[in-house]
């Protein structure tokens, strides 16, 4: 087959397009906590730097087990800083939070309770699992 400078051209192009478009994606990410409030405090804090390294991240916080602790009225670090507050700075710049209906119901925990921002996920896991598997996110835990 013979290879024009044509076809050379169109080929270069159509890189150069894809790598342009693939640059401006997000990078999207689900950081997994599922292990108290000092784990969540961990999450916060990696969250914050990581906006600061990648402001234009999409990142969701999924939650279940004990993890969803950080997210119930009144939670509060071991500083005795209401967690409320930098859920909702985080909110603000655009993270989403996901909270797992299985344990909501396992610990018979009142939706009402939950931080107003976070959507409740039939379950935790299925939503990491989803996330990663349909939307490409990439996978932390702190």
């Amino acid at each position: 087959m013979k290879i024009t400078l044509r076809h050379t051209l169109v080929a270069a192009c159509l890189a150069i397009a894809s790598a342009a478009s693939f640059a401006a994606e997000a990078i999207k990410v689900v950081y997994h906590v599922n292990g108290g409030l000092e784990q969540a405090s961990d999450a916060m804090r990696n969250i914050r730097n990581h906006l600061t390294a990648d402001p234009g991240a999409k990142i969701v916080v999924v939650t279940h087990s004990s993890g969803i602790n950080f997210l119930l009225e009144g939670a509060k670090d071991k500083n005795g800083s209401p967690y409320d507050a930098m859920v909702d700075d985080l909110v603000l710049k655009g993270i989403e939070f996901r909270v797992c209906n299985i344990t909501l119901t396992s610990r018979n925990i009142d939706r009402k309770l939950i931080h107003p921002e976070a959507k409740i996920v039939p379950s935790g896991v299925a939503e990491v699992s989803r996330l990663q598997a349909r939307e490409g996110f990439v996978y932390l835990k702190p």
